[in-house]
């Protein structure tokens, strides 16, 4: 049976609130991030990095010098650190979005850092700004480390699935305004100009992110879907996508989303839970691919594997 400890339960409605507390302190410090960080194509410049204590930005440049901001999900602090060996920071627990906010803006500060940064969330419709969010919102350290526990478990079979590929392929990363991470595959092809639309977010940032054609997987612990999910889409959508054979049985077809998904929890309770994965990453691959006439001969190579070159290199 697959170790629980490494593909832990996370059912979404035992933590939703803790969840969506989460997911506005990333977008703070996303945030952050964005603003010091030169723009990179699609947007990769501002997202977040799964680490073996949490989340982190990585080193972001600033008036001061380079700062990384961590979450930590193991002690359960969030961690400001500067060259040098400088760090602070404060414990994550129940608390407002106002009150993260002040707290990690201090943090920044200490450290010579400037977190000036837009006031309102991306992404969710009819946002608070920050600082007028004052409403106590809960913290469940159990939960959060077992989201972390799973985000791990799924990193390193996002990563694995990632090095299959020798075009253009983005990093297994977190992003902040959706809340999901992902992984994204491209043709290498201009893509048509995106309907935008998405709340709280510039038409232009979706209109880069999505300039060029995508087969894009990911995952995301609930929010807007009711249980922890894996989904994997193509942009644009070929119209025979939808009538692809997938795997696992599990996996169905959205149309009201236009996406393949599958539960996590078919996922977690499989007996190979990344086999299982990595079934769903690389046969709804196919189907974009396939549907969408990318050169597969081209693009595609052998899974890696670890201290070996590719195969026929």
């Amino acid at each position: 049976m697959p170790n629980p400890d490494l593909w832990p339960a996370i059912p979404f409605p035992d933590w939703e609130e803790t969840c969506t507390a989460l997911h506005l302190w990333c977008q703070i410090v996303g945030k952050y991030r964005l603003r010091h960080t030169p723009w990179q194509n699609h947007s990769w410049h501002a997202t977040l990095y799964v680490t073996a204590r949490g989340l982190t930005t990585g080193p972001i440049p600033d008036r001061g010098g380079p700062l990384t901001v961590e979450f930590d999900f193991c002690a359960h602090r969030l961690i400001v650190s500067a060259p040098g060996g400088r760090q602070t920071g404060f414990a994550l627990g129940p608390t407002s979005v106002a009150g993260f906010r002040h707290a990690f803006g201090a943090a920044v500060e200490e450290l010579g850092g400037d977190c000036a940064i837009h006031h309102r969330p991306n992404e969710l419709p009819e946002p608070l700004p920050f600082h007028e969010d004052t409403a106590e919102r809960p913290y469940d350290a159990e939960a959060v480390a077992r989201f972390h526990r799973a985000l791990l478990s799924i990193e390193q079979v996002f990563t694995r699935f990632r090095s299959g590929f020798h075009g253009k392929v983005s990093p297994a990363h977190l992003f902040w305004g959706s809340f999901d991470f992902a992984v994204t595959r491209f043709s290498g092809r201009a893509a048509p100009p995106h309907p935008g639309g998405i709340p709280n977010l510039p038409d232009s940032v979706t209109r880069e992110a999505y300039s060029h054609e995508v087969s894009s997987a990911g995952f995301w612990p609930g929010a807007g879907v009711g249980e922890p999910m894996f989904y994997s889409y193509a942009y644009p959508t070929p119209d025979a996508m939808a009538g692809r054979d997938i795997e696992p049985g599990a996996a169905r077809w959205n149309a009201d989303l236009g996406e393949f998904l599958l539960p996590y929890e078919a996922v977690r309770q499989s007996g190979d839970p990344e086999k299982t994965l990595m079934a769903f990453l690389q046969s709804t691959y196919a189907a974009a691919a396939e549907t969408g006439d990318w050169d597969r001969t081209a693009l595609e190579r052998p899974l890696g594997r670890p201290g070996l070159p590719p195969e026929g290199a």
